[in-house]
């Protein structure tokens, strides 16, 4: 119950800032956000990250709807057991939706986080969720799923010699 709490509150904060977006910000415009680092700018983005697959919104949409579901199944059926694996998942998960919707009901994703001081795609929060949820994903899986996961067969300290 704490990872769809945590996923809603995501996705709802993904989503009110895309509205804050749309309702403030001209298509194209910038406004500054922290001087010389991060503006806004609203972006439509028809297509994944840097804008590929931009003529395929809908298998996007439909590559997002297949993730969240098995994301969310992963969290229900406890692929990870530990609470840092569940949260992980949630990242993806809350990632996956946000951007689900926008390409559901608008056709296309907002985008608006837009970096100053290096060339880099227009983001938005669900990115962020999907980006620090893939790469948190990634550590997890190498550096600490063989401490943190159960292994079913493997002896334990309080297995009895």
């Amino acid at each position: 119950m704490p990872y769809a709490i945590l996923a809603a509150v995501l996705v709802a904060l993904d989503q009110l800032v895309k509205y804050l977006v749309l309702q403030n910000i001209e298509l194209g415009a910038h406004v500054p956000f922290i001087p010389h680092l991060l503006e806004l700018t609203y972006v439509k983005n028809t297509g994944a990250a840097f804008s590929i697959f931009s003529e395929h919104t809908w298998l996007l949409a439909l590559v997002s709807l297949v993730m969240s579901v098995l994301l969310a199944l992963a969290i229900w059926k406890n692929f990870f057991h530990h609470p840092l694996g569940k949260v992980i998942l949630t990242l993806l998960l809350a990632g996956a939706v946000g951007n689900l919707i926008d390409r559901v009901f608008r056709g296309f994703v907002v985008d608006m986080f837009n970096v100053l001081f290096m060339n880099f795609a227009v983001f938005n929060v669900a990115d962020i969720c999907v980006v620090v949820g893939g790469i948190a994903a990634a550590l997890y899986y190498l550096f600490l799923a063989d401490k943190l996961e159960p292994h079913p067969g493997r002896e334990t300290d309080d297995d009895p010699a």
